[in-house]
């Protein structure tokens, strides 16, 4: 099933450099988590505070990014994320992100999130209400900008 495609910009600033004058490659993994919070509340109507007030919480597990293209001081990163896969204990997020000036790709690559309880700390299997409440709000097949 395609899930849908949502994208969030961000400008580059000066602290999002390196000594090469260049976006740092650590710089991709935070815009991809801001524009996944952005996009969680605004796009899929599902916030991460949502999700808290119910005792649960995503994180990151696993990462896989390949560095395409240069960013500087002052461009415009798109980041577009779209949901690939649920999974028992989380999900697949796949995300590109691109230079608004010219669209090219900068980067690419995909996220593995585990839900847990904030309380216990642990990975937990979806409570089945929780499951059908996420893939509703995620089941949003057209694309958006």
């Amino acid at each position: 099933m395609p899930y849908s495609t949502f994208s969030t910009e961000i400008i580059i600033r000066p602290d999002d450099i390196d000594m090469n004058q260049h976006l740092h490659s650590t710089r991709y993994l935070d815009y991809v988590l801001t524009a996944r919070f952005d996009q969680m509340g605004r796009c899929y109507g599902m916030s991460m505070e949502e999700f808290a007030k119910l005792g649960y919480s995503w994180v990151n597990t696993k990462t896989y990014v390949e560095y395409k293209r240069e960013m500087k001081l002052g461009d415009t990163a798109v980041v577009f994320t779209h949901l690939d896969q649920l999974l028992e204990r989380g999900c697949i997020v796949q995300f590109e992100i691109r230079s608004k000036a010219t669209n090219k790709v900068c980067c690419n690559g995909w996220c593995e999130f585990v839900m847990i309880r904030l309380k216990q700390d642990a990975r937990l299997l979806f409570p089945i209400l929780l499951l059908r409440s996420i893939l509703f709000k995620y089941d949003v097949r057209c694309i958006y900008g």
